[in-house]
């Protein structure tokens, strides 16, 4: 059958990038020349050999199936990066296309399970950082009280949270609008680096990413922006993670007893779940310390090695992202589908084929959840009484 189908060299380049290759290095691992994987990615080759075909699928570790399949019309907005100006767009690409699959198994998934609602409040667009966090906290009823699973009240606000592994610390965390899911409704996904384990450093990350959410304008090419209308969009996401987390009253009340004492906001940090740095910024822009208090605050930090590990990192824990896994789990459970219907159904009427294990990996799924191998039961047999009397 997959003879008679056309092949889709979108689908190649989307592996490729995924797989985090450049035309060169997939080209030196199958053994041909760079202009050759250029050729069939822009369609100057329509119809690579099968041995060809079979070689990107090993390489690539995507089903044969894959390459020719027609992608579903998606809309990807703009995706906003923590660190874009240092990040090397190689990883910033393979995490959108990340992040398009995701959208893809989301869009199946919607068909058959009640995900929460998109619920944001209506924000003026020339609201100040802490009047948007301000009017999120009410919108969603958190009062003024320390968030104590960020991750939980995100995905209950239907916001798809998920995690990623990369080979760099440059990427901490992104957001993706995406325009035209299947519903019709819009959609946002956050995304945070594995790579960061600290709840303090996890809550602040997608923090900053509502923060991009709630401000700012997801059609802009923020590859078009200067250097310093780019920096504002990330002071201004930062702003509003600090006072999103950090609620100017009751984080002032808490404070004020002892503004100028590491120890003290160590102490803070495991109420806030908030980093120590975080803290000290917020209580300078609060008013509740000197800049001169401030400085001498971070050099204390830095003296004692306390800039990129803090105390408590190792031991305050926050919930991982569950919609989507939790998701895959209920429909196996209720036996809607078996793992092999379920990775069937996703190839044939959403165009996507994937093997099991990368579906795990996409949605943070336990290993093993869509292993689709059978046992085969053995007649019970014994061996003869071969022993002459």
């Amino acid at each position: 059958m997959i003879h008679d189908m056309n092949f889709n060299s979108d689908r190649l380049k989307k592996a490729r990038i995924y797989r985090g290759f450049t035309v060169a290095e997939l080209a030196d691992k199958i053994g041909c020349q760079r202009q050759t994987i250029s050729m069939y990615e822009n369609k100057k080759i329509l119809s690579p050999d099968s041995s060809v075909i079979q070689k990107l699928s090993a390489v690539l570790e995507f089903p044969i199936k894959y390459f020719y399949e027609n992608d579903k019309d998606i809309n990807l907005g703009t995706t906003y990066f923590r660190s874009l100006l240092t990040t090397n767009k190689r990883y910033r690409n393979e995490q959108i296309q990340k992040i398009e699959f995701v959208s893809r198994i989301y869009d199946f998934l919607n068909d058959y399970v009640d995900f929460p609602e998109l619920n944001l409040p209506q924000i003026d667009e020339n609201a100040t950082p802490e009047e948007a966090a301000n009017a999120l906290r009410a919108h969603w009823g958190l009062g003024d009280k320390p968030i104590q699973n960020i991750v939980y009240e995100t995905e209950q606000n239907g916001i798809i949270v998920t995690s990623f592994d990369t080979d760099t610390d440059d990427i901490d965390a992104f957001s993706q609008y995406i325009s035209n899911s299947d519903d019709g409704n819009d959609l946002y996904i956050i995304g945070y680096s594995n790579n960061k384990t600290s709840a303090a450093r996890i809550h602040f990350d997608i923090a900053h990413e509502l923060g991009h959410i709630c401000l700012h304008d997801w059609s802009e090419d923020l590859e078009s922006l200067t250097k310093d209308e780019f920096k504002e969009r990330e002071q201004e996401a930062h702003n509003f993670a600090s006072a999103f987390l950090l609620p100017a009253t009751s984080f002032k009340k808490d404070v004020m007893r002892n503004p100028k004492s590491i120890p003290y906001y160590t102490q803070l940090k495991r109420k806030w779940k908030v980093s120590i740095s975080a803290m000290i910024r917020r209580s300078f822009n609060l008013g509740i310390i000197s800049y001169d208090e401030y400085q001498m605050l971070y050099r204390v930090l830095q003296r004692r090695g306390m800039r990129k590990t803090e105390p408590l990192d190792d031991s305050l824990i926050t919930a991982s992202p569950s919609l989507l896994k939790t998701s895959v789990q209920l429909l196996l459970e209720e036996k809607v589908f078996t793992p092999q219907e379920l990775i069937d159904e996703l190839a044939f009427s959403y165009s996507l084929s994937l093997y099991p294990l990368e579906i795990e990996h996409l949605l943070d799924l336990p290993k093993g959840t869509l292993n689709i191998s059978k046992v085969i039961p053995i007649p019970e047999l014994r061996l003869k009484n071969t022993n002459s009397d």
